[in-house]
C-alpha cells in the first residue's frame, strides 16, 4: 500500500505523523490540527507493516481501523 505522510509541530519541538492512503484527504476527526504535506507516495511494505522514519507502528492496522495512521504519543520526537 502506498500513503501520503503529513507532519505536525508538537509541543517542546516534537512532531507528530499522520499517514493516509494515497491520494485520500485527511480524515475529517484529524483536520482539526495543522498538519502539512511531509511525503507523497510512501510504500508500506505489506509484510511487515512498519513505517519507522516516521515513527508510526503497525500503519496498515491503524489504517484498516480509523482510515488513518498516526505517531504514537509515546514515539513523538
Amino acid at each position: 500500500m502506498r500513503v501520503d505522510i503529513y507532519c505536525r509541530d508538537e509541543a517542546q519541538g516534537k512532531h507528530s505523523y499522520l499517514a493516509v492512503p494515497e491520494g485520500k484527504p485527511i480524515p475529517e476527526e484529524a483536520t482539526n490540527t495543522d498538519w502539512h504535506a511531509e511525503a507523497k507516495h510512501v510504500e508500506v511494505d505489506d509484510e511487515r507493516d512498519e513505517l519507522p522514519k516516521y515513527h508510526i507502528e503497525h500503519p496498515l492496522a491503524q489504517i484498516g481501523a480509523k482510515g488513518y495512521a498516526i505517531t504514537g504519543v509515546s514515539a513523538q520526537f
